[in-house]
């Protein structure tokens, strides 16, 4: 009985030495992901208030320049698919959704340049302001968010995190990127102080 014992505790033992080495990656792996739900959802949060604002800001500009009927449908998609993407999308697709929606608010601030009296209208400069203030929060809460989703990719890939992360189903993580389009946004002058050309 003793012949028997004695390996089962030496398998025991060593089986307990290697579950507490893996105790600390794997808590490891679990604060991360953490950290990078949470900056998710931060993006979710800047996004949402991003769509909250686009319908004033629609109206606004239909009160000057109603027969933009193309900007605002463009907007209205990109918003109805951005709106989709924030509910249960992937990083992915909220970065896709997110890079269609800068294109169609550019095409739509670009809209005040031909009419000097939107330019001036102080609801369409508020909500301005509001959705630029919105857009810094967007990228600030996109770099956090892909900060720690380096950071937890990269030890779902060194080793000994990589084991642990292989063996309890921890898989890496998407970073939130920038559509090529959305680098080549219109340029728009926000300047309404400016003097228009009569």
């Amino acid at each position: 009985m003793r012949k028997l014992l004695l390996p089962i505790i030496a398998i025991a033992a060593v089986l307990l030495v290697l579950g507490s080495m893996l105790i600390g990656p794997y808590n490891r792996l679990v604060d991360l992901n953490q950290d990078v739900d949470k900056a998710e959802s931060d993006i979710d949060v800047n996004l949402q208030r991003r769509l909250d604002l686009i319908p004033n800001l629609v109206e606004t500009v239909k009160g000057y320049a109603k027969h933009e009927e193309d900007v605002f449908k463009s907007v209205a998609d990109a918003r109805s698919k951005l709106a989709g993407a924030t509910q249960n999308g992937t990083i992915k697709e909220k970065s896709e959704a997110n890079a269609e929606m800068t294109s169609a608010l550019g095409r739509l601030i670009a809209i005040s340049e031909a009419y000097p009296e939107l330019k001036a209208d102080t609801q369409f400069t508020g909500l301005r302001d509001e959705l630029a203030g919105t857009e810094n929060r967007i990228a600030v809460s996109r770099r956090d968010y892909n900060d720690k989703a380096t950071e937890y990719n990269k030890v779902v890939k060194r080793f000994p995190g990589s084991i642990v992360a292989g063996l309890t189903g921890f898989r890496e993580r998407d970073l939130f990127k920038s559509d090529s389009a959305a680098q080549n946004a219109p340029d728009v002058n926000f300047d309404t102080n400016s003097k228009d050309s009569n």
